[in-house]
């Protein structure tokens, strides 16, 4: 059975097991509410989850874990091929999804005779697949479907199961309400510690192929290395100084547009504008942050590096070489972070005590030296963590840069050079047919987690920032 159709059974199970546990439990007080701990609902509630979440966990288990099993099983079928096991496998998955279309058993059928069955079915099946690729195709399709249904049977038996176990144990003094909360607090731990692991699991991957990049390539060249010119024939020369210099280099240009602009934005916002204007003022300025970064490249690239050109370019002064520069991806790209810094800021001045206001201005101060010395330091904290964000969203943009900045890495003062960043250089050493163990591709690995690490301590700065000032109004 399809996993779709069997998904849409679980719940089918579950929502029988909610409308018979209320009715259940209703007849067991004799349809008085009273003498029932919990509200009826509580009981369907406590059929249907006992249905749904071990049904679910074991359908998820059995998806995720059904391919490496039957891999395993067929692997030894490929034993004495040419090439590496997982482009056989690759192979042999491939030729199992043309099977599928011939809906039958095709365990016995020979391999001339699967080319054929294949071909008839509109599937093309080159003279390089071998004839074991073949045989074992057509034994990881006889699996396959025995899995499928071995999948549907233990679903459905333990969605019905566990209904009728949920069923027999209703009574009107089942703590089914308490029952149920507990069961939800456990699937929001559970949300919880997937991010969690997540986020370790993607540290590990980085961590691991770091190791193995280092393995390869000196550490001190790669940190301390002022050239960047990887090559896939040999000799690659791997410093990452240029690439970390244009990261911070474009970001603070960045952050130098969309600070203030945002911050005053937010100011204006918040404190002087009228309900009016702040009704459609709000919504426009918070369009810039719905457009794609692609059409912000894009609008670099078209727009405001030409328009550069005119000024600073042999036509102008004379500085500017080219529309790909620095302060064409920094000025692109602080257009792009304003409705960060101003709509985070905003509710975070909005959320200041109106007591503060009113107590300031009692005093005799101005509504701009209010604005100025008690509701921007009682926001700082709230105003750091908008700047934090809008720093981690420069330091991770890659579209603004490739259209923006050009791909020349170079340690240069001059905003008017092409320069590029930590993620461009990700996605060129990944893109392509690479050799996953060559430093050329392994480097890509080695610049996230120089990126993450930089991250890191960025949000450490802003969490040091936030307790210093945080203590002068607690």
């Amino acid at each position: 059975m399809p996993l779709g159709w069997l998904f849409l059974l679980v719940l089918l199970i579950a929502a029988l097991g909610y409308a018979l546990g209320r009715r259940r439990a209703l007849a067991g007080a004799g349809g008085n509410l009273r003498a029932m701990h919990s509200l009826p609902g509580a009981y369907g509630w406590n059929v249907a989850m006992a249905v749904l979440i071990p049904s679910l966990i074991m359908l998820a288990l059995w998806t995720a874990l059904a391919p490496f099993v039957l891999d395993r099983m067929v692997a030894p079928l490929m034993a004495g091929q040419e090439g590496e096991i997982s482009l056989l496998m690759s192979d042999v998955r491939r030729v199992a999804d043309g099977l599928v279309r011939l809906g039958e058993d095709v365990s016995s059928v020979q391999a001339e005779g699967l080319r054929d069955r294949l071909a008839e079915v509109g599937v093309a099946v080159g003279q390089d697949v071998s004839d074991a690729t073949l045989a074992a195709a057509a034994r990881y399709d006889v699996l396959s479907a025995r899995s499928g249904w071995a999948l549907t049977v233990l679903v459905l038996a333990i969605a019905l199961g566990a209904a009728a176990w949920s069923l027999r144990r209703i009574t009107p003094g089942l703590r089914a309400r308490n029952e149920v909360e507990t069961a939800i607090q456990g699937l929001l731990i559970a949300a919880a510690l997937v991010a969690i692991a997540t986020t370790v699991g993607i540290v590990l991957a980085l961590i691991s192929n770091t190791i193995r990049f280092f393995q390869v390539y000196p550490a001190s060249d790669f940190f301390f290395g002022a050239t960047w010119s990887p090559s896939f024939g040999g000799g690659s020369e791997l410093g990452i100084l240029p690439l970390v210099w244009g990261t911070l280099y474009i970001s603070a240009i960045a952050l130098l547009v969309a600070v203030p602009l945002g911050l005053l934005s937010a100011v204006y916002l918040s404190e002087y504008a009228s309900k009016r204007v702040r009704a459609w003022a709000k919504p426009m300025l918070e369009v810039l942050a719905g457009i794609p970064s692609i059409v912000y490249g894009l609008f670099a690239l078209l727009t405001v590096g030409p328009a550069l050109l005119v000024v600073f370019g042999d036509g102008g002064l004379g500085w500017m070489q080219g529309g790909t520069a620095v302060i064409t991806a920094g000025l692109v790209m602080g257009i792009m972070l304003i409705p960060f810094v101003s709509s985070l800021s905003d509710d975070i001045i909005n959320a200041v005590p109106q007591a503060m206001r009113d107590g300031s201005l009692g005093l005799g101060a101005t509504p701009s030296e209010t604005i100025r010395q008690v509701v921007l330091p009682a926001a700082l904290p709230g105003i750091a963590g908008a700047v934090l964000l809008a720093a981690s969203r420069a330091i991770g943009e890659t579209m603004i840069v490739v259209l923006g900045a050009g791909a020349a890495a170079r340690l240069s003062l001059n905003p008017f050079e092409a320069m590029t960043t930590i993620t461009a250089k990700i996605v060129s050493q990944l893109t392509g047919d690479q050799d996953f163990t060559s430093p050329e591709a392994l480097v890509a690995f080695s610049l996230g987690m120089t990126l993450f690490v930089v991250t890191l301590c960025l949000n450490i700065l802003a969490l040091w920032i936030v307790r210093r000032y945080r203590e002068q109004y607690e």
